[in-house]
This record gives C-alpha cells, structure tokens and sequence, in this order.
C-alpha cells in the first residue's frame, strides 16, 4: 500500500492558498469494571452520585489504589499502536479548579507517561494511507459532570464519571485535512475496541477528543495552533477543523494574528468561539502525586499482554485479501468493526467451509448490511446468524434460488422469523427456482407473445434481451433460473 503522502488539501483563501495542520488529543475511557483508583462503578446511567466512592468525592484521608486492569488495557493499547512501553511511569497531579473536580486537581501522568511514541496507519482510500505519529498515551481519571439545566438558579454536580479511568491519546500534528483527521479518529477507535481496552462510544462521552488546528502557507513552519476542547462526534471533529481553520485564515489575511486559546465548538451555529486562553503546563503546576508510587512493570508482564492481543485490523485486512482474494476495498469494509469480521469468516467457515468468499462478502456488506443500518445496529447484531447467511449463500450456489428470491428470503428472515433455517423456509413456502426447461420455455414463449413488436427490435438490438429476461422473471415470481431464461430467449429469438 502506498503510504506517500498526496499533494496537501489546501484551502483557497483571499490572498492564496493556505495549509491546515491538525493534531488529535484522544480521550477513551478504559474499559474496566471499576475507576482507575477507587473500586467505585464505571456503568453509564447511574442515578447521579450512584457510582462515587470515598475516594472519588475527595474525603479527607482517602487515598488512591491504582487498578491494574486499566495499566494492563494502556499497555495493551500502547502495544496495538506500535508505541514504546515505559517499564516505569509516575503519576503527577495536574492543578485546578472546577466544582466538579472534588480533589482541586486531577491525576494524571506527565514527563513519564505509562506509552511512549507509535504510530497508526489510516486507510483514506483502499489504496492510499498515511502514517500518524502517536506521541504519548498516558493514563488519568476523568472529572464529574456540571448540571446546568436542573435548576433555574442552582447548578449541580454527578460525580458518577469522576475518577473514570480515561487514556489520553496524543497524536503528532501529521493530519492536513479535517477527512484525514476523521479517517484517524475512526481507525483508532476501531483498534480500541479491537483490542477491548475501549469501547469507544462517543454518544455515551466514551471517546472524545481535543482537536489541535493551525493554519499556515504551504512549505512555511507551523503556525500558532488553537484547540477546541471535548468534540465527541467524528462528523463534528470534521465539521470543527474546517469552521476553524476558515476563521484563522480570515483572521490573518485581515491583518491580524491567531492568539493560541482553547476554543469550544457549536454544531448548531457552525462556529467556534473563544472559551478562554491557552494553558501551559506550568499552569496546571504539575508535580508528582505524593500518594502514588512509581508504577514499574517487567518485561514479562509486557509480553504477556503483548502474546494475547488479538489479530489487530491491518493484519486482518491483509489476511483476507491474501487468503481469501477480497479487493482491498472490501477487505477494509469487513475488519473495520471486529464483530462484522468475525461474522463473514464464521459464515464463510460454517459446516463444509467452500462458499466463495466474495459471495459471503457481497451479502454480508449488501442486504444484511442494509437491514443492520436500518436497525442502527452492526451487521453481526441484526439478528442473522452466520449460519443462516451460509445457507443462503448455499443455496443459490446449488441453483436451488436465484438472487432474487434470496434477497426476499433474507427479507423474510429479517421481518418473519430470524432464527428459522432458510433451507427449510425455501421448501415450506416453494420458494425453489424453476430449472424446468419445458415450464421456463413456456413462459418465454408467453412473453414473446405478448411483445410481439419488442421482439421483433430485439432480433436486430440484442441489448434488449435483458427487458426480456426481466419480464419472464416478472410472470414467474422470480422464480425462474435466469441463466436458462436468457439462453432460451437468445434461442427464441435468434440474437
């Protein structure tokens, strides 16, 4: 695969042409049962305040236990971006004030992060993709959530999120596009969850992410950067980077400068608008959380984690082209959620295992894809079993129904009954397709019949043939083979 980078997307501005730069910092909460230093619930939808410990409301004396599962999952994921695991990484405290950060500061990590650099390859077409640097993962507890609309005079805090184990994933400013930006944010949630070390569910504030834009003239050295704090949707990350770097771009070519802020933006108004000015490190006067030690880890404990990770995306993608023949579009299509993946080997592999790949994958991203999508659901989870597509696929490579029928049969299963044998649905409702060469020349006979005038412009403008076939496939249900229908129509009519 060509991983070169394309001539930049520029954008056109008053004076000239103008490149955007865009860095990622990714928040995705851990996948674990419990926070990162309390035994308190991480569940979503808790009554507020339902999932709060001692710890996590800052009662005096409270100390925080780290949770190993969480290490273990940034380890996991730091080995799934190809990154640098620090055997020793320190916990520091991040200073300041919110009502719903109860302790006045934030665990976190600073000038040794549990992950040091990676990378990612993102796919922007089947034959083109970039490489995003990975800078740092480091590990952290999430705040509370302010409540603005209880109360005409009061706000209130849910302290059900704070100390929710959260990686932050910091990306290199390597993206020039807000599609090259949407592209990484979607492979990268796709090998967190590969991985299970996040779910990724932005709608439930599990993935977001602080979206670094600056502009500058193409070859110039990088331009003063602002960052827009907490986007939690891929379609608003795009949307932002491009509201954003138009109004940079119009602040310089009117003469003025872009001051480094930390911005928010509104879907709704499509802007963004200043929320206050930059931090810097020094700011948030980091030092090490006296409370916590050192966290050091051995290299077997690495390799462990490193010998049961799952065969991530890449790899997968490569497998089924290489094994199975699939085009590297259709391959990218089936392992960009790992559960569809699993589901088109399962049913490629189900009983004798000698359905043809690129069958199995047709289905599987055509109707079984679209009924998923009109659920809201992933292919694996609209209520086919693998099994079931098998035999579909079985069937019509038998003869025993056309495409036709098989997609009212996947139709059938979908609305009727999912769990019922296409095999024995096709017998009980005579669902076979007619292969009787005497009953499908009777019907072409009928239909040639019928068009007379048709038939006699398809004897010299053979491209009509298909209207035929159509018809016949009409006045038979679908029923009919339509291979044997064509071929008795090129009979009949002498094309």
């Amino acid at each position: 695969m060509a991983t070169k980078r394309r001539s930049p997307s520029l954008i056109k501005g008053a004076t000239g042409d103008w490149e955007v730069i865009v860095g990622l910092e990714v928040h995705a909460q851990v996948t674990s049962r419990s926070k990162l230093f309390s035994g308190a619930s991480t569940a979503f939808g808790g009554e507020p305040n339902a999932h709060v410990s001692l710890v996590d409301a800052a009662m005096p004396g409270m100390l925080p236990v780290i949770n190993g599962e969480c290490v273990a999952q940034a380890v996991r994921t730091g080995l799934g971006l190809k990154a640098w695991i620090n055997l020793r990484s320190t916990f520091d405290r991040k200073n300041y004030f919110y009502p719903d950060l109860p302790q006045g500061y934030q665990i976190s990590q600073y000038k040794s992060p549990i992950v040091g650099e990676g990378e990612i390859q993102v796919d922007l077409t089947p034959e083109h993709s970039i490489r995003v640097r990975i800078e740092r993962l480091h590990l952290e507890q999430d705040a509370g959530k302010s409540l603005h609309d209880q109360s005409p005079t009061m706000s209130f805090v849910d302290l059900n999120r704070s100390g929710v184990g959260l990686m932050e994933i910091v990306s290199k400013p390597d993206m020039r596009s807000a599609e090259e930006a949407k592209a990484y944010v979607g492979k990268l949630r796709t090998i967190l969850r590969y991985i299970g070390s996040s779910d990724g569910d932005m709608e439930k504030g599990n993935l977001r992410a602080d979206v670094n834009v600056s502009v500058r003239r193409p070859g110039d050295a990088l331009g003063t950067r602002c960052e827009i704090k907490n986007v939690n949707s891929i379609r608003f990350i795009g949307q932002a980077i491009e509201v954003e770097a138009r109004r940079q771009i119009a602040v310089i070519e009117d003469g003025g400068k872009i001051d480094q802020e930390t911005r928010l933006f509104d879907p709704a108004r499509g802007e963004t608008r200043s929320m206050r000015s930059k931090e810097e490190a020094h700011d948030y006067r980091y030092f090490p959380d006296p409370d916590l030690l050192p966290l050091e880890l051995d290299e077997a404990f690495v390799a462990s984690l490193a010998a049961d990770l799952p065969e991530l995306p890449d790899a997968k993608r490569a497998r089924f082209i290489a094994d199975y023949g699939l085009s590297a579009y259709d391959a990218s299509i089936l392992v960009a959620e790992r559960e569809t993946a699993d589901f088109f080997e399962s049913a490629l592999r189900h009983g004798h295992g000698k359905r043809d790949p690129k069958a199995v994958a047709n289905w599987l991203m055509g109707d079984v894809a679209a009924q998923a999508n009109a659920q809201g659901v992933s292919p694996a989870d609209a209520g086919l079993s693998p099994a079931a597509l098998a035999s579909v696929v079985d069937l019509i490579g038998e003869g025993v129904i056309s495409g036709k029928i098989a997609k009212d049969l996947l139709a059938t299963l979908f609305a009727e009954d999912r769990g019922a044998d296409p095999r024995a649905l096709v017998e009980a409702r005579g669902l076979r397709q007619v292969t009787d060469a005497g009953a499908i020349d009777s019907a072409v006979d009928a239909v040639i019949a019928a068009n007379p005038d048709k038939a006699e412009q398809a004897r010299t403008k053979p491209g009509m043939l298909g209207w035929f076939v159509g018809q016949v496939m009409k006045s038979t249900r679908g029923k009919a083979n339509p291979q044997a229908v064509s071929e008795a129509l090129k009979k009949r009519l002498g094309v």
